[in-house]
């Protein structure tokens, strides 16, 4: 007989995932939420047609055991990456200004033709990121060590 896995059967390791449909890319959208990161740790180069961005990305997967135990709040730093980039588009995004810090909320995928298709990444205050894809390919990995949570809070929103 199996049986699920449990979050609680996790060992404590940096993420490192992929996402080549939809669903999966929900699950990078989860992880990724109320990650900040300033305008200039963004990095489009089409030559390569990658994308990425250099995250401060809050352990929504640490935060039940962080409330257990007491201890603080993590962020980690983060990359999440898109393969296979045809072109980017900003709305509300001041990519001249340097010290502008980005909030970003969720991360979507509105389908094309032929697997083809766009990443919407919403940002706070009505900003966002769109990205045509030939295909749909993300990834989210860690790169440091989690550190705790400048605010020591859980991200809200109203």
């Amino acid at each position: 007989m199996t049986e699920d896995a449990k979050f609680e059967d996790a060992e404590e390791r940096p993420l490192n995932l992929m996402a080549t449909d939809p669903e999966g890319l929900e699950v990078i959208s989860a992880l990724a939420q109320d990650a900040v990161f300033p305008v200039t740790e963004t990095a489009w180069r089409p030559g390569e047609r990658r994308f990425a961005l250099l995250l401060n990305r809050f352990r929504w997967e640490d935060r039940e055991a962080a409330e257990r135990s007491g201890r603080p709040y993590e962020r980690v730093q983060s990359v999440l990456a898109f393969e296979d980039v045809l072109a980017v588009r900003s709305q509300g995004v001041d990519r001249g200004d340097r010290d502008l810090v980005l909030s970003l909320l969720a991360i979507g995928f509105e389908p094309g033709a032929d697997g083809a298709g766009t990443v919407i990444l919403t940002l706070a205050g009505d900003g966002a990121i769109a990205l045509d894809v030939e295909c749909l390919e993300a990834t989210l990995k860690d790169v440091t060590r989690p550190y705790v949570a400048p605010s020591r809070k859980v991200p809200r929103h109203e």
